[in-house]
């Protein structure tokens, strides 16, 4: 049995309407942000389920806006976001989608730096989201954790070189091969601690990216 505390279900202070339309849209694209460490040049929204059925009424699309911009959970230039969005040149698109046997409050959100890259979560109310994909790679991300997405080398050793520069207690890992030609793979890793060196891992002949999200801090106020 799961227990939620009574914070676990409010959520924190935030401009409404709507704690799983409003808050946890935002919280998916905030997760997109802060994988891409800067301001995206491109994105795109993919809405599914009911987030295309209520998006205007509760403002998803805002929030989606909101999350991209890193704005914080109770500013007010939420309502604005349109326009924040074309002032930093913020290029934006929404679509909606069947996206399968999925959450019916789910977005995929795709978005450019350098590269696309691709993230697909799930609000479940009370602000909860679920980060269900990482660059098609299935995961089950809550974003209590600090974060680590790596792409290595699909080869023997790489996740033991990975894990060896990690000196905390890991809390999920997630590993998948992408393309066997090309013999890559992504590692997606949760970590209870902040004891590690991120230089370090980018400085590994088997790791070709590597990306830290950063846990929430917002939560720590829930």
């Amino acid at each position: 049995m799961i227990l939620l505390g009574l914070l676990d279900i409010l959520g924190p202070v935030m401009v409404g309407p709507s704690s799983s339309h409003t808050l946890g849209a935002m919280r998916i694209a905030r997760f997109a942000r802060r994988f891409a460490a800067t301001m995206p040049r491109k994105v795109v929204f993919v809405l599914h389920g009911s987030f295309t059925r209520t998006c205007e009424g509760h403002g998803t699309k805002k929030a989606l806006l909101a999350g991209i911009l890193d704005l914080s959970y109770d500013d007010e230039k939420i309502s604005k976001s349109y326009n924040l969005a074309r002032q930093n040149g913020l290029k934006f698109t929404f679509e909606s989608a069947d996206l399968g046997d999925v959450h019916p409050n789910t977005v995929r959100v795709r978005f450019f730096t350098d590269e696309w890259h691709e993230i697909e979560g799930c609000s479940i109310g009370g602000g909860a989201i679920k980060i269900t994909k990482v660059d098609e790679v299935e995961c089950e991300l809550d974003w209590k954790y600090d974060t680590l997405i790596v792409v290595n080398r699909d080869e023997p050793k790489a996740l033991m070189k990975i894990l060896n520069c990690i000196d905390v207690n890991i809390a999920n890992l997630y590993l998948r091969r992408v393309n066997l030609l090309q013999q890559k793979a992504v590692t997606i890793i949760e970590l209870d601690g902040s004891n590690y060196d991120v230089e370090k891992l980018r400085k590994l002949d088997v790791v070709l990216e590597c990306y830290f999200v950063p846990k929430d801090q917002f939560l720590g106020s829930w």
